[in-house]
């Protein structure tokens, strides 16, 4: 994404005006920004969060109540971005001010740290993949998002909802779905619900197992996710000593993580491939 087209602020407010190429939907309702804000499990100690899309400061405002986070903001709008100096001058020189997308997170803080944030549709899906991109230094997301796209990430095998993201957030995080959040609560209303979800690093480092192909598997599966394993991973030319197996009659949606990594170790033994990183 690129900045927008800076536009001036009416003279009889400075609010931001919600574009709409950047899908944004800023949250009015107080109750529910304390509670996401709630959702963070805090360490003793400093806490580093960096808080995604901060617009005009709804969740920031109750991130700076809390002493023990060190905060920082990612925000391509550069009408926020004045906004939030403005009104909050403490975060003036915490603003990181461009696509998060194309960030360096790990040049952002010292040690791993935790992401908070209420995400833009539009981009959501492609947050999740570069949270999983920077596993190893992000160890808590608590974000809102169209609760459609949430369900698909909370949801466990044999749902309709359950898909890629569902099965690699899962891989090496617990999501916990904290609460729903009507329209009402943004400005504009969006067309959708939203919900709040927490996602908390596990304990796995590397999966035991050749992760890239388990990601080839896992979405060559869900790209075909009404034929069975044993039709929608063809292209995989799996070897012939496993297109017999029983696991190959599900669909992907019948399997779970755990399922995978078994049928990625399958394909890998008789291939005999070795295993390594995403």
């Amino acid at each position: 994404m690129r900045h927008p087209s800076s536009a001036r602020l009416k003279a009889t407010s400075d609010k931001v005006r919600a574009k709409k190429s950047l899908g944004q939907h800023f949250l009015h309702d107080q109750k529910a920004a304390q509670r996401i804000v709630d959702g963070l499990q805090l360490r003793t100690g400093v806490n580093d969060v960096l808080e995604i899309g901060p617009g005009m400061g709804v969740l920031t405002k109750y991130l700076l109540e809390k002493p023990q986070i060190n905060l920082r903001l990612a925000e391509i709008d550069r009408d926020s971005v004045a906004y939030l100096k403005k009104h909050y001058p403490a975060v003036a020189n915490a603003i990181h001010e461009g696509d998060f997308l194309e960030m360096d997170l790990r040049a952002l803080f010292a040690a791993p740290f935790m992401i908070i944030g209420n995400f833009p549709y539009n981009i959501s899906s492609q947050i999740f993949f570069k949270v999983l991109a920077n596993r190893d230094y992000v160890t808590q997301v608590v974000c809102m998002l169209q609760k459609e796209v949430a369900d698909r990430i909370a949801e466990k095998e044999g749902s309709k909802t359950y898909g890629i993201l569902s099965v690699l957030l899962q891989a090496f995080f617990f999501v916990d779905m904290l609460f729903k959040v009507p329209p009402g609560a943004f400005s504009p209303p969006p067309k959708v619900m939203s919900a709040v979800i927490r996602l908390r690093r596990n304990d796995v480092v590397h999966l035991p197992c050749d992760e890239k192909l388990f990601v080839t598997v896992v979405k060559q599966g869900f790209n075909n996710r009404r034929k069975t394993l044993r039709n929608a991973l063809k292209n995989l030319i799996l070897p012939a000593e496993i297109t017999t197996l029983p696991i190959l009659d599900n669909r992907a949606e019948q399997l779970s993580v755990q399922d995978f990594i078994h049928l990625t170790q399958l394909i890998e033994q008789h291939r005999g491939g070795g295993s390594t990183s995403v």
